[in-house]
């Protein structure tokens, strides 16, 4: 399907799912803020495994995009691959990515770079869109936000995450406004955005935008955590709408996990980080709740009924329990 047949469709499409599952205030040990500190170092540069669970659906087709380029983060780099199972380049990762889906590109970085529309800087740039290298192109990747991109860089290297590392030659748009709004949808598999549906769904989107974070899992976390209320506090000490540690958030950056934009926007970088770190959204999840250090002890969700309880009520929410 071209992205001329998916425009055409948006008049078709209507999916509302709302978040589902019961809101509690949750906190975590003190075990997560010393551990947060190794885990988040060296996430920001590569990804390490294949996500060994369902994509999550997602509200944009950005979003759409960046999940499902997550999902091949490990495969290894082959030159003219376009076989997950046996290795990918960089142009058959987006190809791939894309067709999954539903928009057709062609096979090479060079006719990728002139898809679409041209964005005039990376300052513009949003998740989804192409980011191409090179004059002739020869490489080109996906960017996710926050001056991050997906790609299958070169031989000897895996798909991962990687920093924008040199200026794009070329910066295009596959996915113009109403489309993006609606490719999950036109594939069955989508949500409408989050806008009106949830308190405070502004501040999900945005920082899914600059985080390359799911809109939805942002909002399904904070719904666990603390109801939506910017004034939890937790038993263990945690704080705000997203039940920040204070280590933690003190870590990320913010300085007032009570104000819900802080907290959301450090949540967000804090997930993607992890997200990054663990290739998997249930082990992202696991590690927001029990610290990473206790994912990377017990190799998966730890067997805590809280931690077990907290993934499986998040997933349920996503529609992926």
């Amino acid at each position: 399907m071209s992205v001329t047949d998916v425009t055409s469709r948006i008049s078709q499409i209507q999916s509302q799912l709302a978040l589902l599952g019961p809101s509690r205030a949750a906190g975590n040990g003190g075990a997560f803020a010393s551990a947060l500190g190794g885990a988040m170092k060296g996430s920001a540069t590569s990804g390490t495994a294949l996500l060994d669970g369902p994509v999550d659906g997602s509200i944009t087709g950005r979003d759409r995009v960046v999940q499902e380029a997550r999902k091949y983060l490990g495969v290894p780099y082959v030159w003219g691959g376009t076989d997950p199972d046996k290795g990918l380049d960089c142009s058959g990762l987006v190809q791939l990515v894309y067709h999954n889906l539903g928009i057709d590109l062609p096979r090479v970085s060079g006719d990728q770079a002139r898809e679409g529309t041209a964005v005039p800087s990376l300052d513009d740039a949003l998740p989804g869109d192409l980011l191409a290298f090179g004059s002739p192109v020869h490489h080109i990747a996906i960017y996710i936000g926050g001056g991050k991109m997906i790609e299958a860089p070169r031989t000897g290297l895996d798909v991962r995450v990687s920093d924008v590392y040199e200026k794009p030659t070329a910066i295009r748009r596959v996915l113009d406004d109403p489309t993006a709004s609606a490719i999950g949808s036109a594939n069955g598999t989508g949500r409408t955005s989050s806008a009106g549906d949830v308190p405070f769904a502004d501040l999900f989107n945005r920082a899914s935008t600059t985080y390359g974070v799911d809109a939805d899992l942002l909002a399904a976390i904070a719904k666990q955590e603390s109801g939506y209320n910017p004034s939890a506090v937790s038993p263990a000490g945690a704080q705000g709408l997203m039940q920040l540690m204070p280590g933690t958030a003190q870590s990320l950056g913010v300085t007032d996990s009570f104000d819900p934009q802080q907290a959301v926007n450090g949540a967000a970088k804090l997930m993607s980080d992890l997200l990054d770190r663990f290739g998997s959204t249930p082990l992202a999840l696991a590690a927001y709740n029990a610290g990473p250090g206790a994912v990377l002890r017990y190799d998966g969700v730890p067997p805590y009924p809280e931690t077990q309880n907290y993934v499986r009520s998040i997933m349920a929410m996503l529609g992926e329990g």
